[in-house]
């Protein structure tokens, strides 16, 4: 067993609690693709569903056991899918959900959050400030912080993922035609859940996490072994721009992947270009990253079976359609 704060039966039991609609999510192969990569391409499409995003797994996992208890408020700091995921779970089972954002944060997605009937807060900072604002509500009201990747559920409710990957992969003999599963790496809930996952039941996978270099903090923490913190954010990946690795997923980390690449802006716009012209897929910048690191690393991935998660496409309209043109 891998000693890791995750529990197969934990996980498998959230496919018990979690809405079907965020379930079985579509998994194919992509033979647009191949041909511009020179790889065998398989998607993961966490974004046909009502909040667009993986985040829900998780975010219904803790919305039921909130519903089984006493407290029936909870607070997190989002960039904006994971408070739109919470608003989502929480609205049918009568939870009040306060989300802390950053005014930055991507318009489409704080409206949505708004929408969906959660309380939103805005700080004049990024999301390491949101979080601790929102840590400081949870300890004035006496409330449940929800902290994405650090709260187990967030971790094990994209780690349904993994279980549903297990059958795509065939059996690998050794060569170079190892198979790879590519995953955007923020908080760490999704790379730690699936790498899990693929671990215990499908070690022969390699698990590759993917960050931008404009927020490198965990990608960095994982190569050295302890955590860095970095000053500043430059990356359009929203939904991977944090500068303060938690200790415990570092740990986590460190035991499920593989390897953990960063790559560049420009290749992260290409992907979402490709992404849109040869798969017809909307994507968010971090869901383009596994794609990005295919164009940055072509020898790497040669001939290889490779699967990326499509893990959000809440994007803002004006940026997303600049992005198609550059």
């Amino acid at each position: 067993m891998l000693e890791t704060r995750l529990d197969l039966d934990r996980i498998r039991a959230a496919r018990q609690v979690i809405d079907p609609v965020f379930l079985d999510s579509p998994l194919y192969r992509c033979e647009a693709l191949e041909p511009l990569l020179g790889c065998s391409v398989n998607i993961k499409l966490e974004t046909a569903n009502p909040v667009r995003s993986f985040k829900g797994r998780g975010t219904e996992v803790v919305a039921d056991q909130l519903a089984r208890g006493d407290s029936r408020a909870v607070v997190c700091a989002s960039a904006g899918n994971l408070g739109q995921a919470l608003a989502w779970s929480a609205r049918h089972r009568g939870l009040d959900v306060t989300v802390v954002a950053s005014r930055f944060a991507t318009p489409a997605k704080l409206e949505r959050i708004r929408a969906l009937g959660a309380k939103l807060e805005l700080v004049e900072g990024d999301h390491e400030l949101a979080r601790d604002r929102a840590a400081a509500i949870a300890r004035h009201d006496g409330i449940r912080l929800l902290e994405d990747s650090l709260d187990l559920e967030t971790c094990e409710g994209a780690a349904t993922i993994g279980l549903e990957l297990l059958d795509s992969f065939e059996p690998y003999a050794g060569g170079p035609g190892r198979p790879a599963v590519l995953i955007a790496l923020g908080g760490g809930a999704m790379a730690t859940g699936i790498g899990y996952v693929l671990k215990l039941l499908a070690p022969h996978v390699e698990v590759i996490c993917v960050q931008p270099h404009g927020a490198p903090a965990l990608t960095r923490s994982w190569h050295e072994r302890r955590v860095v913190t970095t000053d500043t954010i430059d990356t359009i990946a929203d939904g991977v721009a944090g500068r303060r690795p938690i200790p415990e997923v570092l740990d986590d980390l460190l035991i499920v992947a593989d390897d953990a690449v960063l790559v560049e802006e420009s290749s992260i716009i290409t992907a979402m270009q490709l992404l849109h012209s040869q798969a017809g897929l909307i994507t968010e910048p971090s869901a383009a990253l596994g794609i990005a690191a295919i164009l940055e690393s072509p020898t790497r991935y040669a001939n290889r079976p490779i699967t990326t998660i499509i893990c959000g496409s809440n994007v803002d309209q004006s940026k997303y359609r600049n992005w198609l043109t550059t």
